[in-house]
């Protein structure tokens, strides 16, 4: 039984967040929020969080629908990292100029399954 979770417009660039979530694809859950715990990448707290997230909705579902899921035995099927929209923004430079700065954002979405 699949379960995921779906974190929209964290402020983080794809890049920097497929780095991480490429760490924890395929491992166990336990393993993975060890990993992430333990890295220190600016992306794992977010991407942390959105793993609890799926625990959480793991335990919920099996609470409501007793589906007989294995908490212990849940390892991350899937993990992606998608673009999200951009915030522009505009810097002073030299003489009266402006530039402008694109400041990105991303969709991370984690797919829970029992091995």
């Amino acid at each position: 039984m699949e379960v995921s979770a779906t974190l929209k417009n964290v402020r983080m660039g794809t890049r920097r967040g497929r780095r991480v979530a490429d760490m924890i694809r395929n491992r166990p859950c336990a393993e993975a929020l060890s990993i992430l715990a333990s890295s220190e990448r600016r992306a794992a707290g977010p991407i942390a969080k959105l793993l609890r997230s799926a625990l959480a909705n793991a335990e919920e579902h099996n609470a409501r629908h007793s589906a007989g899921i294995d908490l212990d035995n849940l390892v991350v099927k899937s993990i992606c990292v998608d673009e999200g929209p951009r915030m522009w923004r505009v810097r002073a430079r030299a003489m009266g100029r402006a530039a402008w700065l694109k400041k990105e954002t991303s969709h991370v979405t984690v797919v829970l399954d029992e091995r």
